[in-house]
């Protein structure tokens, strides 16, 4: 990367970037101590004081922030679900073959019922086999006419898994099971041809807790009115271990944590970069991106802010998306991009940044990848070096630029 006259010592601090030191922060907030670090569990707890802890070794000034947090979804137990038909007895295994759906009703132990496809005249106290994957319309003839509950379709990844998820509508009056496309299929074809028994449980309730997010302040890079109010943002939570089943959360988000806190490092190191720095590890995004949705209305209208969620595997480029008052902001990154070699295209990204944006602030919100998303296959031997290496120079780079833009 060459030195822009503007910008000198940019260069050497973008090549201070450690791939070493970022592996171990993934490799740690990955440990089985952490449990997955869902909203306010002690996993998560942990987790919040060891990258406060992190971020004083770095010299910042660091604030436990909490918040309130609702409708949290809470698997408190493994679900069952298992199908018989004749002398065919097929058990599925959940998060394969099974998932819970987020309007589910909460269904603690075992019910056995028969089967009924969704049209049939008489659904009460049967469960319902939702067709082509309209679990609402399904849902509503279910609740009329007290059915068991109801099984709908779902997507898969490419690896097979079903993806854990902790937010999303109101719940129904009724339980409701996801099955995997096409174990659905195949459900539907053996009720075509006999009598189907099925046996399910689905223990899943709704909490309201509280989330911590870890905010710092470097008041060493550069001192109060000296550059930009730079804020880098990586949400910290994840979904949560399943009961017996392990979540690491290496990629999502623990490689963006690992990336910005490394930014952190370098831009603070030495006098090359000069700007108003923060960082804040946000919690509870997971949840419906409400650490995010807490700090933004109290931060400065001269902020900006850069969201990274995710930084695991680069495919062809970086997904970036920009929100609020961000033209010049956005020139920024694309002029750092091109300096480091990240290759960057326009692309959703529902992250914190919009929470940002949404406040009035130019937010952008950077995305590269997350292997195994949101699944046990989500393991920190899948986060890339050289992505996470990307992601932290392009961050320096930003905030280099911006720094040396208003100094001139």
């Amino acid at each position: 990367m060459p030195d822009l006259p503007q910008a000198p010592g940019l260069a050497t601090a973008v090549e201070r970037v450690s791939a070493a030191r970022m592996l171990a922060t993934v490799r740690e907030l990955a440990r089985d101590h952490y449990a997955g670090r869902r909203v306010d569990t002690p996993g998560g707890r942990a987790a919040a004081a060891w990258l406060a802890e992190r971020l004083r070794e770095l010299g910042a000034e660091v604030e436990l922030d909490s918040f309130p947090v609702a409708d949290v979804r809470e698997l408190y137990a493994t679900p069952v679900l298992e199908w018989s038909a004749g002398s065919e007895v097929l058990r599925l295994e959940h998060r394969r073959d099974f998932v819970e759906h987020l309007a589910t009703a909460d269904l603690p132990t075992p019910h056995t019922a028969p089967l009924a496809a969704a049209s049939e005249a008489d659904l009460h106290g049967r469960w319902v086999l939702a067709e082509d994957g309209d679990w609402a319309q399904a849902c509503e003839r279910a609740e009329a006419h007290g059915a068991a509950g109801v099984l709908t379709a779902r997507g898969a990844d490419a690896e097979g898994w079903m993806p854990k998820m902790i937010a999303g509508p109101a719940p129904r009056a009724v339980p409701i099971i996801a099955l995997r496309a096409d174990r659905h299929a195949h459900l539907a074809d053996a009720l075509a041809a006999a009598k189907v028994q099925v046996t399910a449980s689905m223990p899943l309730r709704q909490i309201s807790t509280d989330g911590h997010n870890v905010h710092a302040r470097f008041s060493h890079a550069g001192g109060e009115g000296s550059g930009p109010r730079v804020l880098l943002a990586a949400h910290y939570d994840g979904v949560g271990d399943d009961p017996g089943m392990r979540l690491p959360a290496a990629a999502d988000n623990a490689s963006g944590v690992a990336a910005v806190l490394e930014a952190a490092r370098v831009l603070t190191a030495g006098p090359a970069v000069r700007a108003e720095l923060s960082v804040v590890f946000l919690d509870a995004e997971e949840a419906g991106a409400w650490g995010s949705a807490h700090h933004a209305p109290a931060l400065p209208s001269d902020t900006l802010v850069i969201n990274l969620d995710g930084a695991a595997h680069l495919h062809h480029a970086a997904s970036v998306e920009a929100g609020g008052p961000a033209h010049a902001l956005l020139a920024t990154l694309d002029q750092a991009a091109r300096l480091t070699g990240v290759p960057l295209r326009a692309g959703a990204m529902a992250s914190d940044n919009r929470r940002y944006a949404t406040a009035g602030l130019a937010a952008i919100g950077i995305g590269m990848g997350m292997p195994g998303y949101q699944t046990p296959a989500e393991t920190p031997d899948r986060v890339e070096p050289d992505t996470l290496m990307a992601a932290a120079r392009l961050l320096v780079a930003a905030v280099g630029l911006l720094a040396a833009r208003t100094s001139v």
